[in-house]
């Protein structure tokens, strides 16, 4: 049985594991304030909370549940708009009524809960205003002018707030229900899921992380399947350094990098990075290892660990084998592994104190989109010297690529303009794009050549490359 709490209500029930908690909460629960929008995870009309209890804390992260399965609500507080109504409209229902903000009213539920999480977060641990934290949520009414100004009343009103107070003080100031004084005490009692092993014909189960993308490429089949759900097993969870070594669990997702205090210390634009990653409710849910298997051109933890040279622990559960990650891809989503092999940890060698980083990414959209190109390097770099050097690249061939020939010659050479150019043109020659509907072959050669320019510009003080910025 799956048991959580939904708004007030305890839940147990025995419904397929795989099924949608979208579909759980409209159909089996008759809870309609949650809209069914694009069912890809990119309106965010049917964005819910889900609360955990972490480390003995309460922590609360929007999501989308249109691409949740009902396992992954398990020992969880999951809030739909209905959960965060009170006798009369709440605080944040009351800006967004005095700003006009409602509109057609079809998003607004998603919008009013994605602030209801951000006016349960205890800190900001990375630059975060109220508008970034409805950076998943889409009107197609008109402007956002009237939501901006709505969320800067609520952003106003949380000023007032001291550290470690977050739930007391909404519910004090009539932002939340009385009742999510409780939920710590309540969630105290659940246990995490029984994983599927099996289905009754005695196929193993597949394995799901996040289910981000595999719920979009599979919405007809996998509510259905036997699934085995990573993403709750602790096991799999933290970020730990040993020594200079970081090491990753497979379902890790990109907020738990975003917010880890080792990759806040030793990647200083990882802000910046992972804003070029989808919007925050995918980002909540999306494991590094979903991504990496995945097997997408265009995978952004994929291209990120790749210029870190990133090494894989693969496990079928009994025996384990190490692999480079570039060594994973040996075709358009054929990977060298086994059908039962899961990966089980990520690892990389922690940046020193002459290493550079960046990532960069073109999509049609500026966030909140799959990229058309993406890149990311990493070079080590002492008197204007690469002593060695990595680089990725996305959408510019059938799988994600390392480029070897452009490490190669990234060794030992002195930073200069003519440098990148020859470094451009070793780059083109290991790459094979496609025109799709994302743009012409020629189109993404030429933003390959822009990213690993934007590297530069990123990484080297830009007094040195006037006539490169203006190329």
């Amino acid at each position: 049985m799956i048991q959580f709490i939904l708004n007030q209500k305890e839940i147990s029930t025995g419904l397929p594991k795989g099924m949608l908690l979208l579909d759980f909460i409209r159909y089996h629960q008759r809870l309609t304030g949650t809209k069914i929008g694009c069912r890809e995870g990119d309106c965010g009309a049917c964005t819910v909370l889900t609360g955990e209890l972490k480390n003995g804390e309460l922590v609360y992260r929007s999501v989308t549940s249109c691409l949740m399965p009902l396992a992954n609500a398990q020992g969880k507080h999951i809030v739909t708009v209905e959960g965060v109504n009170m006798g009369g409209l709440n605080f944040i229902q009351q800006c967004f009524s005095d700003q006009g903000a409602t509109q057609c009213g079809f998003c607004t539920p998603g919008f009013i809960v994605s602030m209801a999480g951000y006016c349960l977060r205890e800190t900001s641990v990375y630059d975060q205003s109220g508008v970034d934290a409805v950076n998943g949520n889409i009107c197609r009414c008109t402007g956002y002018k009237s939501i901006e100004r709505a969320v800067a009343n609520i952003e106003e009103k949380l000023n007032e707030r001291t550290k470690g107070n977050a739930i007391n003080f909404a519910i004090e100031n009539n932002i939340l229900p009385a009742y999510f004084s409780t939920i710590k005490e309540r969630l105290a009692v659940y246990h995490l899921p029984v994983n599927g092993t099996g289905n009754q014909q005695g196929n193993p189960a597949k394995f799901l992380g996040g289910g981000t993308d595999l719920y979009v490429q599979q919405h007809d089949t996998l509510p259905e399947e036997e699934i085995d759900f990573l993403l709750d097993k602790n096991n799999l969870k933290g970020i730990e350094q040993s020594g200079n070594r970081c090491i990753l669990g497979a379902s890790v997702t990109v907020t738990d990098i975003l917010e880890s205090p080792i990759f806040q210390q030793y990647f200083p634009a990882l802000n910046k990075h992972i804003k070029l990653v989808s919007s925050t409710q995918i980002r909540n849910m999306a494991t590094v290892a979903g991504n990496i298997i995945n097997g997408s051109p265009i995978g952004d933890l994929t291209i990120f660990f790749l210029a870190l040279d990133a090494h894989i622990l693969l496990s079928d559960g009994i025996t384990a084998r190490e692999l480079p990650l570039r060594k994973l891809f040996k075709g358009y989503k054929a990977l060298n592994k086994t059908a039962d092999e899961y990966i089980d940890k990520i690892y990389f060698e922690l940046p020193g104190p002459n290493s550079h980083f960046n990532f960069e990414k073109v999509c049609k959209r500026t966030h909140l989109d799959i990229a058309t190109v993406n890149s990311a390097i990493h070079l080590i770099i002492e008197d204007d010297i690469i002593l060695s050097g990595f680089i990725s690249a996305g959408g510019v061939g059938p799988v994600p690529i390392f480029l070897e020939n452009s490490a190669a010659f990234l060794k030992r050479k002195q930073v200069s303009p003519e440098m990148i150019t020859s470094l451009i043109d070793i780059a083109q020659s290991e790459i094979s794009p496609i025109s799709d509907a994302r743009g012409t072959a020629m189109y993404k050669r030429l933003l390959l050549g822009q990213l690993i320019k934007a590297h530069f510009i990123s990484l080297v003080p830009k007094e040195h490359f006037k006539d490169l910025m203006n190329a």
